[in-house]
């Protein structure tokens, strides 16, 4: 089965984003992600027509 671990990877190195199962040794798979103005951490923002409708 495949799972999918979101990491980023700076220097020859891969720094995972969240928890991850202990492996010692096993086959990957990387896919790169072409980088955007946007940072990897910025906030989702809603659609204009609901921004400031919802309820806290």
């Amino acid at each position: 089965m495949l799972k999918s671990y979101e990491a980023i990877y700076e220097n020859g190195q891969v720094k995972w984003l969240e928890d991850t199962r202990k492996v010692t040794s096993t086959r990957v798979i990387i896919t790169i992600l072409e980088e955007s103005s946007k940072s990897v951490f910025s906030h989702r923002q809603p659609p204009e027509f609901i921004e400031g409708k919802g309820k806290h």
